[in-house]
């Protein structure tokens, strides 16, 4: 089984990246994972935390109509280049954390996407150097007041409620190319 990364808050409050173990404890590593922490010795028991997003990202830069049955869903065509949009860093929290309905829209929805966890700066790379900048693999679910972005014309308040990303359960390292994913 792949190695799952976690990020993880102690009842007492304390914060820590660590590996998920088959028993739940967390093996608590001395810094986060893409920053080359190592395994310690002390590990967790899994009633004394609380699973965390896996990480807490300074930005979040996601793909619109990045699917031809979603870009026709949204009454368009697909995009000619990536439509890209950002998300705040306030809309993170962890998977089972409660989503805020905002009182002005009438139509929340979910998107499960596969989120691309980069752990190293990237600026004007070629494919293969930003291929090289992909650390992990998570699940995020990119939540959206559909109403709003349609009478908005622009995204960034309808994506950009806080809660209105919550990300994990953990981080992998590699997924099969030849995966078909899903999300529930």
């Amino acid at each position: 089984m792949a190695q799952r990364y976690v990020r993880i808050q102690t009842t007492s409050g304390q914060l820590f990246y660590g590996l998920l173990l088959l028993d739940r404890q967390v093996q608590v590593l001395d810094a986060p994972p893409w920053l080359a922490g190592q395994p310690t010795e002390q590990t967790i028991a899994p009633d004394s935390y609380h699973l965390l997003a896996p990480c807490a990202p300074s930005k979040i830069i996601a793909i619109g109509k990045n699917y031809l049955k979603h870009a026709i869903e949204m009454g368009g065509e697909m995009p000619k280049e990536p439509l890209l949009f950002m998300k705040p860093s306030t809309t993170v929290i962890a998977p089972d954390a409660q989503i805020h309905y905002p009182p002005q829209s009438q139509r929340v929805d979910y998107e499960g996407e596969l989120a691309l966890v980069i752990g190293d700066r990237c600026v004007d790379c070629t494919p293969k150097q930003a291929q090289s900048k992909i650390w992990g693999y998570t699940i995020a679910n990119d939540v959206t007041a559909r109403d709003l972005q349609k009478s908005d014309g622009q995204w960034t308040r309808a994506k950009g409620f806080d809660t209105f990303c919550p990300l994990g359960p953990w981080i992998v390292r590699e997924l099969n190319p030849g995966a078909k994913l899903q999300t529930f």
